[in-house]
């Protein structure tokens, strides 16, 4: 008779612990994407100062989730889903822009699909990955702090294409997604799915939005425009 020695009914217990949060955090952040559609289909053309209200609103919501969370996980949920609905308000005209141009449909599409591709396939990553992600995190956080700041100079010397600056961020935020799915592996039992489910909502909505730039422009091979 074969018998499991107290390590292995450790082990037995965290991966079931750790699947049962892989399966709150990916139904939480999927809804999520499904009140982010909505938002963008009821997202209205918003002037300017409105624009940046709802830009700042959702800042403001982000810390927040991670407030109401401490106190209670229904409420950061909640707090969560108009996070959701506003960021679709957020990406709203970008989209219709997509939909809107020759072929548009499609690449919104794509994009959509290949983000989830690339959700499943970072997550089964994060399952057999062994090195320490935190390290990984600094220098993806560097990273990013690094593209915002190329971002913003280029808005006013042009000095990378778009379609660069697109594959950048998506590596940027392929990266960012790995970790984020290591770090909700070693989470412990009784771990909220509701702030890990924000950090992959906003790495996956990023690389779709990065995708969309990716795919509109013909995979960067059609980039003729400095802007």
């Amino acid at each position: 008779m074969r018998t499991i020695d107290a390590s292995q009914g450790i082990r037995i217990l965290d991966s079931r612990s750790t699947a049962s949060l892989l399966s709150k955090v990916l139904w939480v952040t999927t809804a999520g994407f499904l009140f982010t559609a909505f938002g963008a289909y009821i997202a209205p053309d918003l002037p300017g100062i409105s624009f940046l209200f709802v830009v700042l609103l959702n800042f403001a919501l982000i810390f927040g989730i991670r407030a109401a969370t401490r106190r209670s996980t229904g409420l950061g949920l909640v707090l969560f889903y108009a996070f959701t609905v506003l960021m679709g308000v957020e990406i709203g005209p970008l989209l219709k822009v997509y939909l809107h141009m020759a072929g548009g449909q499609t690449i919104v599409f794509e994009a959509a699909v290949t983000t989830a591709m690339g959700m499943a396939v970072m997550a089964m990553i994060a399952q057999i990955a062994r090195f320490d992600y935190r390290k990984l995190a600094s220098y993806a956080f560097a990273a990013l702090i690094g593209l915002v700041i190329i971002g913003f100079l280029s808005m006013f010397f042009h000095f990378i294409s778009p379609g660069v600056y697109a594959w950048m961020g998506l590596a940027i935020f392929s990266v960012l997604l790995l970790v984020d799915f290591m770090r909700l592996r070693d989470s412990p039992a009784g771990t909220s799915p509701v702030m890990l489910a924000l950090s992959i909502y906003l790495d996956a909505l990023n690389i779709f939005i990065f995708l969309l730039q990716i795919f509109g422009n013909g995979g960067g091979r059609r980039d003729s425009k400095w802007s």
